[in-house]
């Protein structure tokens, strides 16, 4: 009889192994559990649990925000597979390769992320039953007429999704026609690349071209479908409890016709047989299109406003207290100080979000509660305390050191002088570069977004990843920054001139 730790941590194990809910786009593969041993009946049953599932952020028409709400064919998929199933999920909106990441870290029980099934990927992770075989498509701007098919590419640059089939497929081909292959994150980002000649053609996976296309993304298709892409027999192991429920789960919403009904509500009847791109629907005027995007838009800024608040205000408390250890006389506070500002000035930001957010929960071995709004307050906070050390430490030494000797020699000690003579001239000549921090900070916020931090950016990227409004929705964001950037610039301007009067 095993210790109840020590059986939590193997159930634990087990439903984030078989949970592992990585949608088989352009594969046919099986689940597979290689090696697996029998299941008792405590550890198979997965009904009444909660399980955290990571996602992609920009991948429709599989996952996309539509009125502030994350839908899609794999939202919807796994929405009903958990209520027949009798499991409850939260899903977590974190971007591709941050999602695996957080797999990894014990931050999510399961990604569902339209992950190609590869041999190499069913080393790290076991998949569920395929239930879409998708295929992969060449588009290029809506305008060109050169560019009819692959041996139109010779010595041009062709855009692709990291990680995708799409990339693996255009790398195969690439030497054969002789093109460039380069690689980005979303599928946005890539559409933008070729209207505006950055790329001269894109290759993504068919449904994801045809919404976009019928989203007016500006975009058409130049090639057929290639269906037969990444085609895997997947190694039939002995499925566990929670493999056979998600797969029972699957099974139900085929034989209901609730699957067919999913893949229609977003991709029409056409549904996965067929590569013919939808009618374009109509698109929304810019005010509209504003009137659409603020609520969530507003609910970012929100965000952006309230984790720079708080990780500047912990930022100020750091630099002072490292910046008076810079200055100290005691050689060992000197050296500490030295090494944290070293190491956080000479590391980018976006390396200790992810060390924050993905690392230190592999280390402890186990998930954090509210990790992300705690990891972020930890990067930003370091990350600009860093900077504000050195602000306080040379503000403090520009103050004339006739000051310091003459409070001295009327009998001061060195904290009183410190602390009633020095600081409060050091802080007046430290102001404008303090408030200079701030405003850097809020737009370092801005790449808390890789992590899935839902600031004003990453409510943007949601936005455009459904209406591919990327120009007109980046305006607004830059509106808003600069009016957020305004507004807190005034207030501590204000405090400036109450402070130093």
């Amino acid at each position: 009889m095993q210790p109840a730790r020590t059986q939590w941590r193997k159930q634990s194990r087990l439903v984030k192994v078989v949970m592992s809910f990585l949608i088989a786009l352009a594969a046919v593969a099986g689940f597979a559990m290689a090696g697996a041993a029998p299941a008792s009946a405590a550890e198979s049953s997965v009904k009444g649990k909660s399980f955290t599932i990571a996602t992609d952020t920009t991948f429709a028409p599989f996952e996309f925000r539509e009125h502030g709400k994350l839908v899609g064919i794999d939202m919807d998929m796994i929405r009903a597979i958990a209520k027949d199933q009798g499991f409850s999920i939260q899903i977590q909106s974190l971007g591709f390769n941050a999602a695996l990441q957080a797999l990894s870290s014990n931050q999510a029980d399961a990604v569902i992320a339209g992950m190609s099934v590869t041999d190499e990927r069913k080393q790290i992770y076991d998949f569920s039953e395929p239930y879409f075989e998708s295929g992969v498509q060449m588009a290029v701007a809506e305008g060109n007429t050169t560019i009819k098919g692959y041996g139109d590419l010779k010595g041009k640059t062709v855009t692709v999704k990291t990680g995708s089939s799409s990339e693996i497929y255009a790398k195969s081909i690439a030497k054969q026609y002789g093109f460039t292959v380069h690689s980005v994150d979303q599928s946005a980002t890539m559409y933008e690349m070729v209207k505006s000649g950055n790329a001269s053609a894109v290759f993504d996976d068919y449904p994801v071209l045809a919404y976009g296309i019928s989203q007016n993304n500006g975009l058409k298709t130049v090639t057929p479908k290639k269906p037969e892409l990444l085609r895997h027999r997947g190694e039939q192991g002995q499925e566990r409890g929670a493999a056979q429920s998600i797969n029972a789960g699957l099974a139900e919403l085929k034989s209901s016709g609730e699957y067919d009904r999913i893949l229609d509500r977003y991709l029409g009847k056409t549904s996965s047989s067929s590569a013919k791109t939808p009618v374009k629907a109509s698109q929304p005027s810019f005010w509209q299109l504003v009137q659409s995007s603020m609520p969530a838009l507003a609910q970012g800024l929100r965000n952006t406003l309230i984790i720079t608040v708080l990780a500047f205000t912990l930022a100020l408390i750091i630099g002072m207290v490292f910046g008076l250890m810079r200055i100290s006389p005691n050689p060992a506070a000197n050296w500490l100080a030295r090494i944290y500002v070293s190491v956080f000035r000479g590391t980018p930001l976006l390396v200790w979000a992810f060390f924050f957010y993905f690392g230190i929960p592999q280390l402890v071995g186990h998930a954090l509660p509210n990790w992300l709004w705690i990891s972020s307050l930890f990067t930003l906070s370091l990350n600009s305390g860093s900077y504000l050390t050195e602000i306080i430490r040379g503000s403090i030494r520009s103050v004339d050191v006739g000051q310091t000797e003459g409070a001295r020699s009327l009998g001061l000690t060195y904290g009183q002088t410190l602390r009633r003579v020095v600081l409060p001239q050091a802080i007046k000549i430290a102001t404008p570069s303090i408030i200079n921090q701030l405003v850097i900070m809020i737009k370092d916020s801005s790449l808390l977004l890789t992590i899935g931090f839902a600031d004003l950016l990453y409510q943007a990227q949601q936005l455009y990843a459904a209406n591919f409004r990327v120009t007109e929705t980046l305006l607004m964001v830059g509106i808003l920054y600069f009016i957020a950037i305004t507004f807190l610039t005034w207030l501590a301007n204000i405090a400036d001139r109450r402070l130093n009067k």
